[in-house]
């Protein structure tokens, strides 16, 4: 680079792909109401607006961050990004559920491709030590931010009534953001190397797709459909495949060719606790967003707008608890996890005596939530940290793409599951106030194993 400005600026722009990834995860969320209603959509059609996206992120990780060695990082990152603008253009103008979908599927599988090579590119710009640290943690705090505008803007725009319907200003916004990147980012960004041949695996990533369709689909069809016989067939199916890939990785690591997932990663005790520990946190993350959006807006006839500025304190909540929390690991590891469980419980147990009537207070609201933010942010930044500890250097990149896999799959699984749990309340006559109950306890227990999980880790390494 030519100028220490124009490195920052490049910084800028790699960070523009998790920007837009998380942003796009948060702003659909609190916006899900509007959607359903103005497309007619079911309750398996929501739940799918949310799953395919982090689906399509989830199986193609892993060859997004192989086809940035393949064909250079810039390029494939200019790829993604504009990838990810036409499907946000493709979502604004669906006029079905089924269109949204499918634009939203491609919104994640674009996503797996533009970021990792966002995360790459940043060794290229800054050698100096001290600066790429830097530019790391302004990455980090990007994420960070995106998450708390998503939250608002998810509340804003659907209220906002012009010559379009609200809810689709939130998929335009992505337009000029990811078109103003490509232009900037063809410009400023530099060239990688390439190899000239990388080793892919392209039966184990259809495997992968195979079995994680064949098991999260049904999940969600299944319960509004009264559970036919195919359903079951299908879940079935996915526990045949998932033997099948684990078979087929085995073989080609026996063969010294390239898999997709190293399954010396889980010779680890620590790593094998900390995934089982995401499957139930990340189970409740976005199951969290998604039922409160539907319950303070259908339930308890708060506005989208509202909804949006009471989410916005939860996430100044987390990106306040995450610079402390990462202070601190270092030397109560364990402990502090547990500590920001044990917040996030008493949160939810607050939650149930705050939002129990329409009647609801917002400085009560406000420091509800806030609460629960700060639970989050000392929970999530350091889950990551104790998983990957003891991972030898030369596995820490395939334990990371592991271990975030999984913590997608997880938040697809809960929306099935939890969220399904929430319909399934109301479809048999219940009141919004009591499927809310309901899925708030779930995830108060699925915490509440978490923070077993952590507790017999520290236990079993004693």
């Amino acid at each position: 680079m030519e100028t220490s400005r124009q490195k920052w600026l490049a910084l800028v722009l790699v960070s523009m792909a998790i920007f837009l990834c998380v942003i796009d995860l948060f702003i659909v969320n609190v916006a899900i109401p509007s959607i359903k209603t103005a497309l007619n959509a079911s309750d398996a059609d929501t739940q799918l607006i949310v799953v395919l996206y982090v689906i399509g992120y989830a199986v193609f990780l892993i060859a997004g961050s192989k086809a940035g060695d393949c064909y250079g990082k810039k390029r494939v990152y200019l790829i993604g990004m504009l990838v990810f603008t036409l499907a946000s253009a493709c979502c604004s103008v669906s006029q079905t559920a089924l269109q949204l979908n499918l634009s939203r599927l491609l919104q994640g599988v674009s996503a797996a491709f533009m970021v990792p090579q966002g995360l790459a590119l940043i060794p290229l710009l800054f050698t100096d030590a001290n600066q790429k640290a830097r530019a790391y943690g302004i990455y980090g705090s990007i994420a960070g931010v995106a998450s708390v505008i998503g939250q608002f803007l998810g509340g804003l725009l659907p209220d906002i009534h012009t010559f379009i319907e609200g809810w689709r200003l939130i998929f335009l916004i992505n337009i000029p953001v990811g078109l103003l990147s490509v232009y900037w980012g063809y410009k400023l960004l530099p060239e990688s190397d390439k190899q000239s041949r990388v080793d892919f695996d392209f039966v184990g990533q259809l495997l992968l797709i195979l079995l994680l369709v064949a098991f999260i689909y049904p999940l969600i069809e299944g319960r509004e459909k009264n559970w036919p016989l195919w359903t079951l067939i299908v879940l079935g199916t996915s526990g045949l495949l998932s033997l099948v890939f684990v078979v087929h990785q085995r073989y080609r690591k026996r063969h010294n060719k390239a898999v997709l997932i190293d399954l010396r990663v889980f010779e680890f005790s620590d790593f094998n606790w900390g995934l089982v520990a995401v499957i139930f946190y990340f189970m409740v993350q976005d199951t969290y967003f998604f039922v409160h959006a539907i319950y303070l807006q259908h339930g308890l006839s708060i506005t989208s707008t509202q909804t949006g500025y009471y989410f916005v304190l939860q996430g100044i909540g987390y990106v306040v608890a995450s610079v402390i929390a990462v202070k601190l690991l270092e030397r109560l590891e364990e402990k502090l996890i547990q500590i920001g469980l044990g917040i996030m419980v008493l949160s939810l147990l607050a939650h149930l005596y705050v939002f129990r009537t329409a009647e609801v207070h917002p400085a009560l609201v406000y420091g509800t939530l806030f609460v629960y933010g700060l639970g989050c942010g000392t929970v999530l930044p350091c889950m990551l940290t104790v998983a990957i500890r003891r991972i030898p250097d030369a596995l820490v990149g395939a334990a990371s793409g592991v271990y975030l896999t999984v913590q997608q799959l997880a938040i697809a699984l809960g929306i099935a599951v939890i969220v399904g749990l929430f319909f399934e309340a109301l479809t048999r006559n219940a009141t919004y106030l009591y499927a809310y109950q309901l899925t708030t306890w779930a995830n108060i227990g699925l915490l509440t194993v978490v923070f077993g999980v952590f507790l017999l880790n520290r236990k079993t390494r004693k």
